[in-house]
């Protein structure tokens, strides 16, 4: 192919990354599943920073574009709380959901996962969600289209290994070995969803979010003096990596403006 038609093929393949798809915004035909998977702080005692998370990133993923048709919240509790759609926390529920909405918007895939986790996987109303099985369950509903996997919980970076496909981005709170912070009967939110809330208003993308979050977690927990650090961890595979600058953020208005 000659340099004239190496140019052409640019032209078109930017034509149709910015065209008419995306006229709604990059998002707007992206599936998401955002879940609270636990209500107890680390003591044991109750604690609303799950479900204030889960609230909250839904809050987030819609003023970026997704839209509200296309997205379901999970909570171990939903009777508790009046945001509408929102179902039980439990893998088989949030697999359904994603059949659901992959089948009536298929451009693709968004699932943030805030909750205790253990080096076996995260807790999901007290069970445990292993690796394989979140795996297959976007193996076999989210398939090839672009993903996104966000999973706030202790050592949850013993999912990348298992989730790490050419098409995902994989955004954990903590290392395989480590634990996260911020899960006490009287916090908020955990350190690590406080950070993705706190970044995302000013965030291009979602990688530019996740270099934020992760420096964001690292000075927080200086700040707290929680040691050993949890070293949130991000795996880009390489066919999404060159894609996600096209899936940019709503421009922040000018502070003051």
């Amino acid at each position: 192919m000659g340099r004239a038609g190496f140019a052409g093929l640019l032209v078109a393949l930017i034509v149709a990354w910015t065209g008419p798809a995306f006229a709604a915004g990059p998002f707007a035909n992206w599936a998401a599943v955002v879940v609270a998977g636990d209500w107890h702080a680390h003591s044991g005692g109750p604690s609303e920073a799950f479900d204030n998370a889960r609230h909250d990133v839904v809050g987030q993923l819609e003023r970026i574009g997704f839209d509200k048709a296309n997205l379901r919240q999970f909570s171990v509790r939903p009777e508790r709380y009046k945001d509408a759609g929102l179902s039980k926390s439990d893998p088989e529920g949030i697999y359904k959901a994603l059949v659901e909405l992959t089948a009536k918007a298929p451009d693709g895939c968004m699932l943030y996962v805030s909750s205790h986790g253990a080096p076996t996987g995260v807790v999901v109303d007290q069970k445990i969600l292993p690796p394989g099985i979140l795996g297959e369950i976007l193996n076999r509903t989210c398939g090839a289209r672009p993903t996104v996997v966000v999973i706030s919980a202790c050592f949850s970076g013993v999912f990348i290994p298992e989730l790490a496909q050419p098409n995902r981005m994989v955004l954990t709170a903590a290392r395989p070995d480590r634990t996260s912070f911020g899960c006490g009967e009287a916090d908020r939110y955990p350190y690590f969803d406080d950070c993705f809330l706190s970044s995302a208003p000013q965030a291009r993308d979602f990688p530019s979010l996740a270099g934020a979050v992760r420096a964001c977690v690292a000075a927080r927990e200086i700040k707290e003096g929680m040691t050993p650090p949890s070293e949130p961890q991000l795996f880009i595979g390489p066919q999404l990596r060159p894609m996600l600058p096209l899936y940019a953020f709503p421009t922040p208005p000018p502070k003051g403006g």
